[in-house]
Formats: C-alpha cells, structure tokens, sequence
C-alpha cells in the first residue's frame, strides 16, 4: 500500500489525549491517528449505506406512521408491550 503524508491543525489538548493514548498502547502517534481516520472513514460509510437503503425504503413505500411507532415506543418498559409495527 502506498501512503501519503497529510497535515492537519489539531488542538494541543487532543494531541496530548491521542498520545498518551498512543503511549499506552506502546504505538506511535501517526498509528493512532491513521486508526482514528480508518474508523472514521468506516463509520462515515456504514452511515452512506443505511441512509440510501433508508431513501430506498421511503421510495418504496415501506414505511411505519408515527402514530403507530409512537405507540408501541410508549408501551416498551410496561407491563403490556404491544407487538413491533411493521411497514405497510
């Protein structure tokens, strides 16, 4: 894998938290910062998918009126819970 050297403003407090971090974990602190961004990256696109699949879903029709997903969130914890609403 090639890499690239990328430079970034960082506030002085978070840098002393990433390398203590980093000290704990006997890494250097280009390590931890490219675990950060790699996570980051990742969360970011898990986030892409599941609102296209959520867009898909709308176009689709597959949807739960609020009133009814209001409802059963109101019921969870109470001595009747009722069933989970499915799209329509």
């Amino acid at each position: 894998m090639t890499t690239q050297t990328v430079t970034a403003h960082i506030p002085k407090d978070l840098v002393s938290k990433v390398d203590a971090m980093a000290a704990q974990l006997d890494r250097p602190r280009g390590w931890a910062v490219k675990q950060a961004l790699m996570d980051w990256v990742a969360l970011e696109e898990a986030r892409q998918q599941m609102l296209q699949e959520a867009f898909e879903d709308v176009e689709a029709g597959r949807l739960i009126p609020h009133a009814e997903a209001s409802l059963w969130l109101q019921s969870l914890g109470t001595d009747n819970p009722l069933p989970r609403p499915e799209p329509g």
